[in-house]
């Protein structure tokens, strides 16, 4: 395997066993590695990447997959999906195994209990760094703003629209 290779594993292998929350949760920690430490790539290539990856009809982890591609191409699209996946598989195929004997501990409580808070930060991170690299303004945060609030009030409501709704805001030059 060849050292940048390597390398894509082992920040994606690491990176994996920190993704409560998918992929998406990460995308502070996947920036700081890719932009910040390593300068793979820039702050405008990693947005449009996950711009692309979320575009497309697919799991989230889609974004690593296209990082590696930009970074080494089909080998390093493989090596860091498989980075990304394989090892918090593994750990929790072998965990939920016993995970229902525990039921009731102190300490499964606190994990599950602690889980879900962490997921939430992790994703609000993840929404302010996207939000900052893609040049988000005052317009852009009152559109975000008033999407939660339409989440909030009509929770069925298809997501489409309000995608649609905010390229049309995007095209009129709003935000």
């Amino acid at each position: 395997m060849s050292g940048i290779l390597l390398q894509l594993f082992l920040h994606f292998a690491l990176l994996s066993f920190l993704s409560f929350g998918g992929a998406n949760a990460l995308l502070p920690e996947i920036h700081r590695v890719v932009v910040d430490q390593q300068h793979w790539m820039n702050d405008a290539t990693f947005t449009h990447l996950y711009a692309v990856a979320q575009a497309a009809p697919g799991p989230n982890v889609l974004v690593v997959t296209l990082i590696g591609w930009q970074v080494a191409g089909v080998a390093g699209a493989v090596v860091s999906t498989v980075a990304m996946c394989l090892p918090m598989s593994v750990v929790i195929y072998f965990i939920f195994r016993h995970w229902e004997r525990f039921r009731g501990a102190p300490w499964q409580q606190a994990v599950q209990t602690g889980v879900g808070p962490l997921s939430v930060g992790l994703v609000f991170a993840s929404g302010t760094l996207i939000g900052l690299s893609a040049g988000l303004g005052l317009g852009g945060a009152v559109v975000v703003l008033a999407t939660i609030l339409v989440c909030l009030r009509w929770p069925k409501l298809h997501p489409l629209w309000l995608i649609a709704g905010g390229a049309l805001l995007g095209l009129l030059g709003v935000v």
